[in-house]
């Protein structure tokens, strides 16, 4: 182990990089004999498999969509996790076609917001043995966002309107419905406050801005909490996991024990 820190990266002056000034790398501490446990793995809980169909925007029978607690300074961030408390490499041969199908389908559902120009889809497995794939959108125009500072950018913008995110959030619930599923985020209530004019209900402009927004940075080691999305009362409709005339969706892998 060398005694100095290394020099600081070239990525430092990029014209992405979110931070300017004088930086310095810190000292790498010594590798640990033995990892800690993550969620989901010996005695800790897993946050996702306790968590109720409530806490997502968007509900099917292998997999499910969650938000973030309350808005961030993207126009959408988001997070699929399969229902089965399987990680990313114990898949079966099902579950991992139907990742490609849900990967895809959940990228355009989010690349069809207004203002978005990329989606950029993220596996980070140091917090939960759970699978669950982050999406993030860039909005458009902000070519500074572009690359794989996008998640540090995502705590340091400003966080979007509640009512803004709560719509992006009942459109995606929307389009992934089209495929199946159920869609439990809604659009955010209006408050009626003369014939011709509209605004977001008083509740929701307290909640707006009153809490430091979380991030995807800061939610990463850890699934977060669950958001709190109304149940709407339309009725379910059945989940399909192909596209509408591919053919019939098939059993879960993981429940039948079939490799």
């Amino acid at each position: 182990m060398q005694d100095t820190p290394p020099s600081v990266p070239d990525f430092t002056q990029w014209p992405s990089f979110p931070f300017e000034g004088d930086i310095r790398v810190k000292q790498l501490d010594d590798p640990v004999p033995v990892e800690p446990p993550r969620r989901g793995e010996g005695n800790r809980e897993c946050t996702a498999c306790n968590a109720p169909d409530e806490a997502y925007i968007w509900v099917g029978e292998r997999w499910r969509v969650r938000a973030m607690d309350r808005p961030t300074g993207l126009p959408m961030v988001l997070i699929l996790e399969s229902r089965s408390h399987l990680d990313l490499g114990d898949l079966p041969n099902l579950l991992a076609a139907e990742l490609g199908v849900m990967t895809v389908r959940l990228e355009r559902a989010i690349r069809s917001l207004d203002g978005v120009a990329r989606v950029h889809v993220n596996r980070w497995g140091d917090g939960s043995a759970h699978l669950h794939m982050w999406f993030l959108a860039r909005p458009y125009g902000r070519l500074q966002l572009r690359g794989t500072f996008l998640s540090l950018w995502d705590s340091i913008l400003p966080p979007i309107s509640e009512s803004q995110w709560r719509e992006n959030l009942a459109l995606v619930a929307a389009w992934l419905a089209e495929f199946g599923g159920r869609p439990l985020a809604e659009p955010p209530r209006i408050q009626w406050q003369a014939p011709s004019s509209l605004s977001a209900s008083p509740a929701e402009s307290a909640e707006s801005g009153e809490e430091e927004a979380a991030s995807v940075i800061e939610a990463a080691e850890e699934i977060p909490e669950p958001a709190e999305i109304p149940e709407p009362a339309e009725a379910p409709k059945p989940d399909e996991t192909l596209e509408p005339g591919a053919g019939q969706p098939v059993a879960d892998e993981s429940k039948t024990g079939q490799p």
